[in-house]
């Protein structure tokens, strides 16, 4: 049986991340996406089981208790949190497996599955961060500059990651997270699993 790989993802707001998933996932049905539990309010248009698994505070925090997460964090008053349970049950009907989700996250997530892969997004410049996040429309300019502070603190632990992915052409970014989760399909230990019987075969005299 294959056991899927775990792909970890993470980038600052403004680096393209979630459009890159989103195509990764599309183009791929070997990919599954990891659905994160969280206490804060469905937003308009939201689906439960979809963006996220909407979770009371109880429940969330009866999960923690459990050691149900595999990470999980408490942001501006509302957890974040992946379950260790399903993302495995995933893995193990042979999907490899994303999960979006910051550094703080990803460091996490190395110290309990070290087998993890672990890619980090960066915008091509500062210039191309800042117009990607003011070309939204939608956030105040301290919003924003609070942002900027934000991406320079995740960028910093970019060193941390196993890869690290330039989303300046996106289709060339894409390109390159398809190469790296290719690679992790061609190694020893997945394809001695996946093509046994041909290994076998062209050992015998």
């Amino acid at each position: 049986m294959i056991y899927g790989t775990l792909l970890v993802i993470s980038a600052p707001s403004g680096a393209g991340k979630s459009s890159l998933v989103k195509a990764l996932l599309q183009a791929d049905s070997g990919l599954a996406l990891s659905i994160s539990h969280t206490t804060r309010a469905a937003r308009p248009g939201e689906r439960d089981g979809v963006e996220y698994h909407f979770t009371e505070r109880s429940g969330f925090e009866a999960m923690l208790a459990a050691n149900t997460f595999l990470e999980y964090a408490e942001v501006f008053g509302n957890y974040y949190g992946t379950a260790q349970p399903a993302l495995e049950a995933l893995r193990q009907q042979g999907h490899d497996v994303i999960l979006e989700i910051d550094q703080q996250g990803a460091a996490q997530v190395r110290q309990r599955l070290p087998d993890a892969v672990t890619i980090f997004i960066l915008p091509p410049s500062r210039e191309a961060l800042y117009q990607r996040l003011t070309g939204r429309g939608q956030d105040a300019p301290e919003v924003i500059q609070r942002r900027i502070g934000e991406a320079a603190a995740e960028i910093a632990h970019c060193g941390e990651f196993d890869y690290i992915v330039i989303n300046d052409q996106f289709d060339q970014a894409l390109a390159d997270l398809q190469a790296i989760i290719h690679a992790q399909r061609c190694r020893r230990e997945r394809q001695l699993i996946a093509h046994a019987a041909l290994i076998h075969s062209l050992k015998q005299e």
